[in-house]
């Protein structure tokens, strides 16, 4: 038996950081499960989901959240939804699984992308330099989402307050999507 044991450690080694009107953190504990609807199976998803969770099946570039507000659904595209929670163990599929009872196909995310929040009432004007979404508030709030790419890489953006948005990248380019920010910050703040 080996000596050795593996711990998973953040992407970006728990990344926090606070800019003069903006501050950044890496959302360490954030789960996230795809969830694909078979042909056929939408109304029992519907079900599935009201029952399990007292959420509506989110349209595609929307958020519902479920009855206690921990879990939110992002309507991806037609027919693939991601549920996001925080959530530390390896075990998050089971978990969607158990409430959902196997009325969709579930992947596990968790390892394959990285979140950070962007808040602070700089945090607009931020993104204004890297994302190519209209930002404006009355356009895009809480309740939306979007997929875009910024700086060349894919990121899943929506803001969850006022002045905070959950950014979602790809695992594998997490260094270079932090570098991103910062120099956007910078280039705000000064």
């Amino acid at each position: 038996m080996s000596e050795y044991t593996l711990t998973a450690q953040p992407a970006l080694g728990g990344y926090q950081e606070t800019f003069e009107g903006v501050s950044l953190e890496e959302q360490t504990g954030l789960a996230i499960v795809s969830i694909a609807t078979p042909i056929g199976g939408e109304d029992a998803l519907v079900k599935a989901l009201k029952d399990g969770y007292g959420a509506a099946l989110p349209k595609t570039g929307e958020v519902s959240l479920s009855k206690d507000g921990q879990t939110r659904f992002l309507g991806m595209a037609r027919d693939q939804m991601f549920a996001i929670f925080d959530h530390t163990e390896p075990d998050a599929v089971d978990i969607v699984g158990g409430k959902l009872k196997d009325v969709a196909y579930l992947t596990s995310q968790s390892d394959n992308w990285v979140g950070l929040r962007l808040s602070g009432s700089k945090s607009r004007d931020v993104l204004e330099r890297i994302c190519p979404l209209d930002l404006e508030p009355s356009r895009f709030a809480e309740g939306k989402v979007a997929r875009t790419s910024m700086e060349h890489m894919g990121v899943i953006i929506l803001p969850d307050g006022a002045d905070s948005f959950l950014l979602i990248t790809a695992s594998s380019s997490a260094a270079s999507f932090l570098h991103a920010v910062e120099t956007s910050i910078q280039n705000v703040v000064g």
